[in-house]
């Protein structure tokens, strides 16, 4: 018998408690044959290609169960405005790009912070820096955004004509002009005057994003909202990521989310779905429809997630992303017509209403399928009661423990040291017996590096130094877990996917140091030396001496 590959030499953490370690992997048609502990293969058995792994650690594939690839892709060529001093240097960052541009160009930039930047771009300001072009600039967190007087006038913002979303703010100042600050659904008014972006350029972005993910060690993805809301690119855009499929751009296995607003009445069944009943599942495992998003509220960083009380550094509570008997419909109908809801929630108020929805849900389950692992995407803000609640309801939180270092001093002057330790919890939710998987929500807030990710998990520090919540850190193999097994439970995904075992998908990193031996400050840097995809390299294939993903020779 001939198989196709045998990487050796190498130390192998599967994950699976049947065969914790090994020194080989043997591949066969896209899945693990065997995890080998002497690097011979049986008698009778050759392989085709045998790539030494010089004594690496061999981990599974990393998954990110919550980011925005085709976004993220279009960011890379935006302003970059994370990590700028001041004011000041926003502007000079937009002027140097305006100067570029065509008269009536929009001027796109990405990841300011307020906060950090001692407060919102202003829009007269901008202005003078575009030039008089249409300037829009997002915030970090996403659910924010400064735009220019163009873009006001464009949107009939200026004459009183624009319709502002529910679950929009167009800020004014004491004359009540507007400032140019758009709150949550309100960015629909900027972003709806560029959509719907083009299927062509949907899939350049997915295809640079991609490429972005293998090179640090993703082989899964969940993309976290598509087609409506002001979250979606383009009611097209699951054409994109097929088609970005199609020419062998998709270097991911990847999920998808509906947004919402783009389910309806289907005739001939109860709730609301999609055209032709279509509904989580359909699809394969390099590309699927997932879980439907719903928006329950903002953001921390942006002080725009639904708290019970007040922010401590503001003298209001956040917003919820609509009337909360609007959510709360939209999640039991979701249910009702057989769809799994991912319920974007940060804030306590937002966390509580979104589990008052899903207990609701509960009792009309979709007839005949399997029981729906319901998401709480986020989770930020959870006290004990909510815990208690969650467990209960069999709801999995999805946090993104990398927000604790990139805008963890800001979350915790948004809600006071007495709730600090509530931020992002995940030693509580995994003792509550929920699975935590881990993602990113890259672009917003910043690095979306899997390893990156993972050494938060184990430290929860800011970029300060201020460790929030010590007692919910975990250790190194738990956090792997959570971006390998945890992930593709999440995605239903736990018998084919996660782990390097007999049968799985042969999903795999090569790593230059093992994530759970060395010093925790070394995880985040540690060499992602090649990734395989169904055993063919989607990065490091020279390294490996192996042909790339999509080449057979």
């Amino acid at each position: 018998m001939e198989i196709d590959l045998l990487l050796r030499d190498a130390d192998v953490l599967t994950l699976d408690d049947a065969h914790p370690r090994g020194r080989a992997v043997a591949v066969h048609q896209g899945r693990v044959l065997a995890v080998l502990d002497d690097e011979e293969l049986p008698a009778g058995v050759r392989a085709r290609r045998v790539v030494g792994a010089g004594g690496a650690t061999v981990v599974p594939g990393f998954d990110d169960a919550h980011q925005h690839a085709a976004w993220f892709g279009q960011s890379l060529a935006e302003i970059p405005l994370a990590g700028l001093p001041d004011l000041d240097a926003l502007y000079d960052a937009v002027a140097e790009r305006a100067a570029g541009l065509a008269p009536d160009a929009f001027v796109v930039g990405s990841g300011y912070d307020d906060v950090a930047l001692g407060g919102s771009p202003e829009r007269r300001a901008l202005d003078r820096a575009g030039g008089g072009r249409p300037v829009w600039l997002k915030h970090r967190s996403a659910h924010v955004c400064a735009v220019s007087t163009e873009v006001l006038r464009r949107a009939g913002v200026l004459d009183g004509s624009a319709a502002v979303p529910a679950g929009g703010v167009v800020v004014v100042d004491d004359d009540g002009d507007p400032t140019g600050v758009l709150l949550e659904a309100a960015q629909a008014l900027a972003g709806d005057l560029l959509r719907p972006y083009s299927v062509e350029d949907l899939t350049d972005a997915i295809a640079s994003a991609t490429a972005v993910f293998a090179a640090q060690g993703l082989t899964h993805v969940t993309e976290a909202g598509i087609g409506g809301g002001w979250i979606g690119r383009s009611p097209r855009e699951l054409a994109a990521y097929q088609l970005a499929r199609e020419r062998g751009d998709l270097a991911v296995r990847v999920d998808l989310m509906p947004e919402t607003s783009v389910l309806h009445d289907v005739p001939g069944g109860p709730g609301r779905g999609l055209d032709l009943g279509l509904r989580p599942g359909l699809g394969d495992l390099d590309l699927r429809i997932g879980p439907m998003k719903i928006f329950f509220d903002g953001a921390l960083s942006s002080r725009t997630a639904a708290m019970h009380e007040p922010f401590a550094d503001r003298e209001h509570a956040g917003y919820l992303g609509d009337d909360p008997e609007v959510l709360h419909a939209a999640v039991v109908e979701a249910v009702s017509g057989g769809w799994t809801v991912a319920a974007h929630a940060i804030g306590d108020r937002a966390v509580d209403a979104a589990l008052d929805a899903f207990e609701d849900a509960a009792v009309r389950p979709w007839p005949g399928v399997r029981p729906p692992r319901h998401r709480l995407e986020h989770a930020g803000v959870v006290g004990d009661a909510a815990l208690v609640r969650l467990a209960a309801l069999g709801v999995t939180p999805i946090p993104q423990a990398r927000f604790l270092y990139e805008i963890g001093d800001s979350m915790a002057a948004a809600v006071g040291d007495e709730r600090a330790d509530l931020l992002y919890r995940h030693a509580s939710f995994l003792r509550a017996g929920l699975r935590v998987p881990a993602s990113s929500d890259r672009p917003c807030v910043g690095d979306g590096h899997p390893l990156r990710g993972i050494r938060s998990m184990v430290q929860r520090r800011t970029s300060s130094g201020r460790t929030l919540g010590p007692d919910e850190a975990v250790d190194a193999e738990t956090a792997l877990r959570a971006s390998t097994v945890d992930a593709a439970w999440i995605a239903g995904d736990e018998d084919v996917r996660g782990r390097l075992a007999p049968g799985f998908a042969a999903d795999l990193v090569v790593l230059g140091d093992d994530v759970t031996r060395v010093d925790h400050d070394r995880i985040g840097d540690i060499e992602v030396v090649a990734t395989l995809r169904g055993g063919r390299a989607t990065h490091g294939a020279d390294v490996l001496g192996l042909p790339p993903d999509g080449e057979t020779s």
